[in-house]
Order: structure tokens, then sequence, then C-alpha cells
């Protein structure tokens, strides 16, 4: 395409965007005089939470006298291509629910609101330090986190009893271990993860957990090392030892939740909220589930799925983004979120209230998992920095590393080549 038509195209997206905000706007929002509408954007929020926002945006204007705000919930699918449209065509939200993963991207084009200036450091300390920096880029804050997931080892009980398992695995180490006596044993394996470029980053992740730095300072290779040799071979000989299924070189995450559902699989590494999905679609399977915390390596590093509210730079009402995006993200308001959603929150004090410490004698495993899943919040971090063009780091180790399962290269030389595909993206 000439340029002379890209750019008619994006005059054109732009035109309509802003012509579509409008109609909108209009249709819906009555005009108040001496009024500020606020525009929020969410991510498939609606309409299980629909009464909840409802609330949540009366109490805010109650609080703010002349302040009005217009939620908008956006489908998951659909929320990164609206969002580049709105910002290039400068019809952005003032406040936006998106993931740090993402919104890194565009912070890396200067499209947010830097907040190191905005908000005090007493104000930002109420916020788990580790979240906090999975919303920076170049030590720039763009993003207030929001709530949180965090994975959780859901394992069959009756699976490990038959192969004479005590305990569930906590490291690496003792998962290569337990997928091997599993595989003996009942002749089902232990577990599933992808290995499927765009899918899961679980792989991904487990390299930083085993001690892997996977780029550096300058944003070049750094697994080219013999802690990440040795995490390639990890899993190549796992795969080629035949305790892992062959699927994984083709099927997503959702094979995982599959396989463990019909029974075919002993662990699953899931957030907790999953286990209403298992109890629905298989109870039988669901009763015999346990609980243990995260599966980690040398570091003892547990992962963590956050998710941020942001607000774009060209917004003429910043000031009142920010307060709203504080509103949304206090305490009291988190700690609500959290327990209508059966997420996590991302505040200190609101992670300290009993509702994440105890659970009585019988309480139900999501109950149990939710009170582990809270536990490892100290140790939690987002493992995978924000940055650039992840997909290409996750594609070029995930593609090597399928290479070397199959025999088509020494791990050494995936290592070698994975680096080599990364720094010349």
């Amino acid at each position: 395409m000439s340029s002379r038509k890209t750019w008619t195209r994006l005059v054109v997206c732009a035109l309509f965007g802003l012509l579509l905000s409008w109609v909108v706007s209009c249709s819906t929002t009555p005009s108040i005089s001496g009024s500020q509408e606020i525009e929020f954007w969410t991510m498939q929020l609606q309409p299980q939470f629909t009464d909840y926002f409802k609330n949540l945006i009366s109490s805010f204007e109650a609080e703010n006298s002349g302040l009005i705000v217009r939620w908008v919930d956006v489908p998951w699918s659909a929320m990164e291509s609206k969002i580049l449209t709105a910002v290039a065509g400068k019809t952005a939200p003032d406040v936006v629910n998106l993931n740090p993963d993402f919104a890194s991207q565009l912070a890396s084009r200067n499209a947010w609101l830097e907040l190191d200036s905005k908000i005090s450091p007493q104000v930002r300390q109420q916020y788990l330090p580790n979240i906090w920096k999975a919303s920076t880029l170049n030590d720039k804050s763009f993003g207030i986190p929001w709530y949180l997931t965090t994975r959780v080892t859901i394992y069959n009980a009756d699976l490990f009893k038959k192969a004479a398992i005590s305990n569930p695995p906590r490291t690496y180490e003792e998962l290569a271990q337990v997928a091997k006596i599993v595989k003996e044993k009942t002749g089902k394996y232990a577990f599933f993860v992808t290995l499927v470029p765009g899918d899961s980053g679980e792989v991904l992740e487990s390299l930083v957990q085993m001690g892997v730095q996977l780029v550096d300072a300058q944003g070049k290779a750094a697994f080219n090392t013999p802690a990440g040799i040795a995490a390639f071979k990890y899993w190549v000989d796992l795969y080629k030892n035949g305790l892992l299924p062959k699927e994984v070189l083709t099927q997503g995450h959702r094979q995982a939740i599959q396989l463990y559902q019909s029974g075919e699989t002993a662990l699953l590494a899931a957030g907790s909220e999953f286990f209403g999905t298992i109890a629905k679609n298989a109870p039988a399977i669901a009763q015999v589930s346990a609980i243990s915390p995260q599966i980690t390596g040398v570091t003892g590093k547990k992962t963590v799925a956050v998710m941020n509210l942001v607000i774009p730079r060209d917004t003429a009402k910043s000031d009142n983004a920010l307060k709203f995006a504080l509103f949304v993200t206090n305490n009291k308001n988190q700690l609500a979120f959290a327990k209508a959603a059966n997420v996590l929150p991302s505040t200190v004090e609101s992670l300290q209230d009993s509702y994440f410490k105890s659970a009585d004698a019988n309480a139900s495993s999501a109950d149990k998992a939710r009170i582990v899943s809270a536990s490892q919040m100290q140790q939690a971090e987002v493992l995978v920095p924000a940055m650039r063009d992840l997909n290409k780091l996750q594609k070029a180790i995930y593609e090597n590393l399928q290479s070397a399962m199959l025999g088509n290269k020494t791990v050494e030389q995936a290592v070698a080549d994975a680096a080599t595909q990364w720094n010349s993206r």
C-alpha cells in the first residue's frame, strides 16, 4: 500500500472513530451543564460485573460533584485494535484497562501519561512494589496496578495416590521426578505445557524461574549461557523421554485444561479461578483435586499476571482521570472487586484482609486456592519484563526449543540460534 493510501486510511479511521464516539456519547449520556465526562474502558467485564461498576461509578460521582464517568466495556479480542485506532486518532478514552505487556508497547511510543511526577511516594507505596514495577518502562511509570491472578498447582489426589506420590512437586526438579513416576505407575502424563508461539508464556517464565536472564540492559539476548542451556535441556529431556505429550508442540493451554478435566494428567498449573471451570465441566475431577503452591525453580520466583489502568498522554482530563484511576484501585474498592471477581488485589492493605489469610477446615478447594494464591504475592512478580517485540522473543525460543525436542538441533545450537534470531529481528 502506498504511503498516500496509508495516510488516507488512517485519516478516515480517525474521523470515523471520532464520529462514532460523538454519536455514542450523544445517544447514551445526557448533557450536564458544567460537568466533565471521564471515559473509562475495561476489558470484558460485562455483564458479570455490571452492578459492581454501576455502584463504583455512582460512589465516585457522589464524591466528585461535576464529574461523570461513561463506562465502555470492550471484548478482550477487540481491545488491542480498538485502543491502537483510538490512540492513533487521538480519540482514546481517559482511563483504559490493559495489561502491562500490551500497554508497554504503546508506552515505548510515549502514548501514556507518565505517573512518577503525578503520584506521591506515599500513594505509590500502597501498591505491592513488584507489581508496580510491572507497569514501568525505562524506569518510568506508565500504569497503576489493579487486579492480579497467579498460578497455583491443581493436582489429582487420586492419581497421586495410585502413583504412590505423597506430596505434589514444589520445584521443576521435583516435577521431572513426578513426571517419571506418574508415567511408570499409571501410564498417564503428569502435566501438559504448551510450546506453541503466541500461546501461554509458561515455558518462557520457567526459564526465568530457573535463573535465566532473557535479555540484557540493551535488549540483546542474554540466555545463551550455561543456565540457558540447562533450562532448554530440562524441557528437551522431558519430551525425548516421553514424559510430555506430543501435542505440546501443536496444542495450546486449552489442551492442558482439557486433559486435566478428563483425568489424563495428574496436575494443572492454572489460576485459582479455574476451579470453578473444573467443578462445572468435570465435577468428579474437581472432587479429588487439591491445591499446592506454584512450581518454581532455583530462584524461588512466582509469576503473576497483572491488569492495570493507564491514562493516555493526550487526554485533556488527566487530573480527573488520575483521580478516578486511583479511586478504582484504592484499598476499599480493590478488596470489593477481588471478592466479586475471585481475583487478587494489588494493594498491600487489601491483601492483609482475613479473606486472603485463612479458611476454615471445611473450606472448599476454591477457597483454599485463594489462600495459597494470596500467600505467593510477596514473591510474585511479572517474570518476563515489559519490552518491545516480546512475541518475537517467545517465538524465537519456542521454535528453537521445538527443533531440539525433535532432534533437529542440539540443545546448544538451539539456544544459539534463538539468540541470533532475537538479536537480528
